[in-house]
């Protein structure tokens, strides 16, 4: 569905792109690309802030309420996997795409993005699951 637009294209400004990097994981290979864990060492620098130190996330890092969860499309996305949670969307088609579950077969696929053209909700996966049809 390439006619829909969404609501309103704003500009996402992300308040930090870096990850956040796990205290001393530049001295272990185990711990290297591994997710944030926060301090809890009683003597710990970066617990205790102080300067020089790895930043921590907190919540003045937050993104825009209007803008978070947006996609570089426009549209916040939803997973859908039946005809019935797709119809929740058609009130919502400028704001909300939908995403067709991974584990929906390609029958309800099929029926899903018929559906979604008819509602005029854009599909971000469309074409996933696919073939062309030989006896057509």
């Amino acid at each position: 569905m390439a006619g829909v637009t969404p609501l309103s294209k704003r500009t996402v400004v992300k308040k930090r792109s870096k990850k956040f990097a796990r205290h001393q994981s530049d001295q272990f290979m185990r711990i290297r690309d591994s997710s944030w864990r926060k301090p809890k060492g009683i003597d710990g620098r970066v617990r205790r802030r102080f300067k020089g130190a790895l930043p921590m996330p907190s919540i003045g890092y937050g993104s825009n309420k209007k803008t978070r969860n947006v996609h570089p499309h426009g549209f916040k996305t939803v997973v859908v996997s039946n005809v019935s949670e797709l119809e929740m969307l058609m009130m919502h088609n400028r704001t909300y795409a939908a995403t067709v579950g991974h584990s929906v077969s390609s029958r309800v696929r099929r029926e899903i993005v018929e559906r979604a053209e008819q509602l005029a909700v854009k599909v971000t996966n469309a074409n996933a699951k696919l073939r062309a049809e030989e006896d057509a």
